[in-house]
């Protein structure tokens, strides 16, 4: 073995052709671990949901390729790496290492990683790491998911880094003892030999490209395409102005209380750079919902690489002009001994939430990307876990994938998509409902679109999707768990709504007869929120029995909407209403539109009327005080009345900022109020009211929350819909650095 060179090798050819041949052979590579990993795999988890993690990485832990199937997943295997080289640990090729210590490199203990120094004639070229979540890995219940765990030896095994194959050879002892640990020791120990063999395919095909085009040549594209990455991202910075962005989010319960946690974010933007501050979110908490520093880490990256990366290789390089800033002890940088169970779906999502709104706020100040900027998608992930024995009297257990079918957020150009998923998962999938109910004893009864959980605005949310399951044995055990029954998480953008909460509810005995036919044609075609019998379990019922007469039902969250609701052309609400994702009552109270013709068609006369209506009641004011407007003004058209020399910026749907011909920044409506000068802090001329929000959004609304929606004091419009905490005055969001010479300025639109 020879003496290890971590520094990042320079490029040995000038052949462009060989380094673009080498750097798709990487990236295919990449896909082949994916092909390994599935086709060796039992888990559905695996290989119906795609919820893992495969890429190579820089000889210093820097990912330099990665697959697109969970974005947060990568930095964490980086973290496993870099410990294993601060620990001086003898590394030889063969070695195979596995590690699911959240305070070492994983997000929880359910996320199981390998990893493997891959040698090429003796040197250190790379390393491949692989990652999945395992439904158990031990701990106090099924599925290594405590809600009332106090502290992280509660939650299951925890491997530091510890290797299972030495020098080709498994570890018989190690994995005994790993699988001792789970309740579900065959498919866990299928899962690890799949990892084995995604690493083995990884070293064999390095090893192939290295001996075709030379060991150095290879390390030098690895690293050129990190650096490539750094340097498209730092250029992407220069084209958005500079600034200073605040998004909160929330998260409720931890287990044992329903307390309100918060992530704060103060992104601050300048020229090339970006510092995340999550300094001002609360303290860790007492329960499972806390996630360590690597899924601090892991939380901005699933955010940020889809958000800028568009177009620019997925790497380590698009984290490097990037700080993230945090003491110890915060819910999103728990220490020892913190349990972190449920850190994926709870802190980490809301991390990937803040960072999302903020990086979208950016985009929508920006010229050459307003079009892009989008609201949060799919801001929670509600768990279902079922255990138990099935019809042969076998163990058998289900960790349940369907949550990512929630709702993509909406985009200023387009509305979202309906069960697209979250943005940290850019390659969503979930299981046939035939797969889940071939291997474990779950039944559907539905799997369907919820109407009206995507949130309202000129461009909707996409839906959330909902289920109704039973079981098919006598007994079993569900573990249930969510944050946003009571927070509003898939938050709007630029005055769009937020999507709807989610809502778990649970219904005994009432499966008898044969199917009771009668309930059940009810039950498929009615809303559970609306029926008595079925019983509304919160955020954290944990776990609880489940029979053949108990049905369980879950609606998730969609995606946030972009701009007022009553700008939204009245046609396409009655296009939503005739496919049935929105509703008749939704329409009239959400977007004022007055349908005709059984839903077929609107009433424009009486459609205008009724939201100028709504505008003069926001305002407070007389209908005839509130202007007459036709359509919806394009919000990328300049402001009317700009004069000569003037420039401005996009800042939102129906605000624009001003640079007059006197060098002073003003913030106008499109309906021509100025709202501020001298910066970009617009709400203090803005109207503040207390919002209500529609049913499916403001009926279980944390008592710790309140909901402000800003006015433009002229029209009435929405132009923000802030979430925040009860007895707080929100935050400005966006505070553009608007120094004479700077980044504003030379982004500037001219007429």
């Amino acid at each position: 073995m020879s003496t290890l060179d971590l520094s990042p090798q320079a490029p040995t050819t000038t052949d462009p052709v060989i380094a673009q041949v080498v750097r798709s052979r990487l990236v295919a590579i990449t896909d082949q671990m994916r092909l390994a990993l599935q086709s060796v795999s039992g888990s559905p988890t695996v290989t119906e949901a795609s919820d893992f993690f495969t890429g190579l990485y820089l000889p210093d832990g820097s990912f330099a390729t990665m697959g697109h199937q969970v974005t947060f997943e990568a930095p964490p295997v980086g973290s496993l790496i870099r410990h294993l080289l601060a620990s001086g640990r003898k590394l030889r090729d063969g070695d195979r290492i596995i590690g699911n210590d959240p305070f070492v490199g994983a997000l929880h203990q359910n996320d199981v990683q390998m990893c493997a120094p891959l040698f090429v004639d003796g040197e250190l070229v790379a390393w491949a790491g692989v990652m999945a979540h395992e439904t158990d890995v031990g701990g106090m219940d099924f599925a290594s998911w405590s809600p009332k765990a106090k502290e992280i030896w509660q939650e299951g095994l925890r491997i530091p880094a510890v290797t299972l194959v030495d020098r080709g050879e498994l570890r018989e002892d190690v994995l005994e003892m790993v699988l001792s640990a789970s309740r579900l020791p065959a498919q866990l120990g299928l899962d690890i030999r799949a990892f084995i063999a995604t690493l083995n395919v990884a070293a064999e095909r390095l090893g192939d490209l290295c001996h075709r085009y030379g060991t150095a040549v290879v390390q030098g594209a690895m690293a050129a395409m990190v650096d490539d990455a750094e340097r498209k991202l730092r250029d992407r910075l220069l084209t958005i102005p500079d600034g200073v962005v605040r998004t909160r989010d929330f998260l409720e319960h931890d287990g044992h209380t329903d307390k309100l946690y918060t992530v704060d974010l103060v992104l601050t933007k300048e020229g090339d750079h970006l510092t995340l501050d999550f300094s001002g979110s609360s303290e860790q908490a007492q329960g499972f919902v806390n996630c360590s520093r690597a899924g601090l880490i892991g939380g901005v990256a699933g955010s940020l690489i889809p958000t800028l990366g568009f177009e620019i290789p997925w790497n380590d390089g698009l984290l490097r002009p990037v700080d993230v800033v945090a003491p110890d002890g915060l819910v999103c940088t728990a220490i020892p001994p913190a349990p972190v169970g449920s850190a994926t779906v709870e802190t980490v999502w809301v991390v990937s939430n803040v960072v999302s709104a903020a990086l979208n706020r950016l985009l929508a100040a920006t010229p050459e990307y307003a079009h892009r900027a989008q609201a949060v998608s799919s801001g929670t992930m509600a768990t279902f876990n079922l255990s138990g024995k099935n019809q042969f009297g076998e163990v058998f257990g289900l960790h349940l994938m369907d949550p990512l079918a929630g709702g993509f957020g909406a985009f200023a150009a387009h509305d979202g998509q309906d069960a697209a998923g979250p943005i940290n998962a850019p390659c969503p999938s979930i299981a046939d409902v035939e797969v889940n109910e071939l291997v474990t004893p779950l039944v559907y009864l539905y799997r369907r679109l919820a109407q009206d959980t995507g949130g309202a605005g000129r461009r909707r949310g996409g839906l959330g999707a909902e289920v109704a399951l039973t079981v098919s044995v006598p007994a079993a055990e569900a573990l249930v768990m969510t944050h946003g029954a009571q927070v509003p998480n898939s938050t709007g953008l630029s005055g769009g709504l937020p999507a709807g909460l989610i809502r778990q509810s649970f219904a005994t005995g009432i499966m008898t007869g044969s199917a009771d036919s009668a309930r059940l044609a009810g039950l498929l075609t009615g809303r559970t929120e609306q029926d008595p019998r079925f019983v509304d379990l919160g955020s954290k019922p944990g776990a609880f029995p489940i029979t053949d007469k108990d049905v369980f039902a879950v609606t998730w969250q969609g995606g946030g909407g972009i701009g007022d609701p009553l700008d939204r052309d009245p046609a396409d609400v009655v296009t939503d209403v005739r496919r049935g994702v929105v509703s008749a009552a939704a329409a009239k109270d959400t977007y004022s539109v007055v349908l005709t013709d059984g839903g077929t068609g609107y009433d424009e006369a009486a459609t205008d009327a009724l939201r100028r209506g709504e505008r003069a009641a926001r305002l407070g004011v007389p209908v005839d005080d509130v202007p007459e407007l036709g359509r919806p003004i394009d919000p990328e058209l300049p402001p009317t009345g700009l004069r000569d020399g003037e420039t401005w910026l996009p800042l939102s749907d129906r605000l624009r900022a001003i640079r007059g011909t006197d060098g002073v920044w003003r913030v106008e409506t499109v309906d021509g109020a100025v709202l501020v000068t001298g910066s970009t802090r617009w709400r203090s001329g803005a109207k503040p009211v207390a919002l209500p929000l529609p049913e499916r959004v403001g009926s279980h609304l944390h008592r710790d929350l309140a909901v402000t929606g800003w006015l433009c004091p002229v029209s009435g419009h929405l132009l923000a819909v802030d979430i925040h905490l009860a007895g707080s005055e929100p935050a400005d969001d966006l505070d553009l650095d608007l120094t004479p010479g700077g980044a504003a300025e030379r982004l500037a639109l001219r007429v």
